[in-house]
């Protein structure tokens, strides 16, 4: 079992900057390969980011170059360092870790980000 929680979600204006945490427990941190989704009103939920359990990255094209997905193993801890944001980034962003051996996929409860224009 994991337990994920996100952090640091807001109003924020077309331009400015967000970061959002989620903090792990239930398993070893190291171990786990992390993720962040989003999912806006009336859409399916989309991979924004993931950094695997030896800190290689992937990001979604529409937010390569803005955000930055980090983690911090002394604190059970991934970030998402969102920069340069637009209207069209407002979301609910979700944490999210999954395995296919041993297999598990767990989600955090969710933290809005509304960007306005």
């Amino acid at each position: 079992q994991v337990q994920l929680m996100e952090s640091g979600g807001g109003l924020v204006q077309a331009g400015g900057s967000l970061r959002l945490s989620c903090a792990a427990s239930g398993r070893v941190f190291s171990s786990l390969d992390m993720g962040w989704y989003r999912q806006a009103r009336g859409m399916q939920r989309e991979l924004v980011a993931r950094i695997s359990r030896g800190g290689v990255t992937d990001y979604a094209a529409a937010v390569k170059g803005r955000f930055t997905i980090s983690r911090d193993n002394a604190k059970n801890t991934v970030y998402l360092q969102m920069n340069s944001l637009e209207p069209e980034d407002t979301a609910v962003y979700y944490c999210n870790t999954q395995s296919t051996w041993p297999r598990f996929n767990y989600w955090g409860q969710g933290t809005q980000v509304t960007v306005s224009s």
